[in-house]
């Protein structure tokens, strides 16, 4: 395999999980992002806890999907990640709160 094919065979591997990501991410309450991965997730429970003077995050993540091209099965159904880096959870609009007004956009 050349350097070519490998690096068209990974583009074609992300512009799949793009796809994937595009398709189920309706499907979920909160973005997750850690240093390591990107989540989409229904239930997220961040603590930050201390130990021997330092801080660090448990996540813990239920019905998730991970952003990950070498991984087969994206969708877990739980995911604890412990971090001493930050983490961004945001939570995603609701489909029908991106929705038009009934009146419509001009008067």
């Amino acid at each position: 395999m050349s350097a070519e094919d490998l690096e068209n065979y990974e583009t074609d591997m992300e512009l799949q999980l793009y796809r994937e990501y595009r398709d189920v991410v309706s499907l979920f309450s909160y973005v997750v992002e850690t240093e390591r991965r990107f989540y989409l997730a229904n239930h997220v429970d961040l603590q930050a806890r201390s130990a021997d003077g330092e801080v660090y995050f448990d996540l813990t993540l239920q019905d998730a999907w991970v952003w990950d091209v070498y991984r087969s099965a994206r969708f877990v159904k739980s995911v604890r990640v412990i971090t001493f880096k930050d983490v961004n959870v945001e939570e995603l609009p609701k489909v029908e709160d991106l929705a038009l007004p009934k009146e419509g956009l001009g008067t």
